[in-house]
């Protein structure tokens, strides 16, 4: 059984209803962007800071840089393919730099064996 004192249809720790309580919200502007798919994002700004709101925006559908240019949207940007560690040290050595490598480790292995 419940306890009596419990208030019906409110949580714990819940705050003032209304606005009255919280006091008035800012006056909002909400500025277009479009994606190179053709997505219109609209964010919402206080009126006071939409001279300075942001030149791009992510698009929430693509992920793609979306702008205030519906005609020009912006491009989006190249990723570089992901690289294993073998193509990061094949940009570094030769094969041949490689096959000395090889060469003196396999001699140093040999040494400390005894063969």
């Amino acid at each position: 059984m419940a306890s009596g004192s419990a208030i019906r249809g409110s949580r714990v720790g819940a705050g003032p209803m209304g606005e009255a309580e919280r006091g008035d919200a800012a006056p909002r502007v909400w500025i277009s962007y479009w994606c190179a798919n053709g997505h219109e994002t609209r964010p919402s700004f206080a009126e006071e800071a939409a001279e300075e709101a942001p030149v791009t925006w992510d698009c929430p559908r693509c992920g793609f840089p979306a702008g205030q240019d519906q005609e020009n949207p912006p491009s989006p940007s190249k990723n570089e393919p992901y690289k294993t560690h073998l193509a990061y040290v094949k940009e570094r050595r030769s094969d041949e730099d490689g096959a000395a490598i090889l060469d003196e480790a396999l001699a140093a292995l040999r040494a400390r064996r005894g063969g």
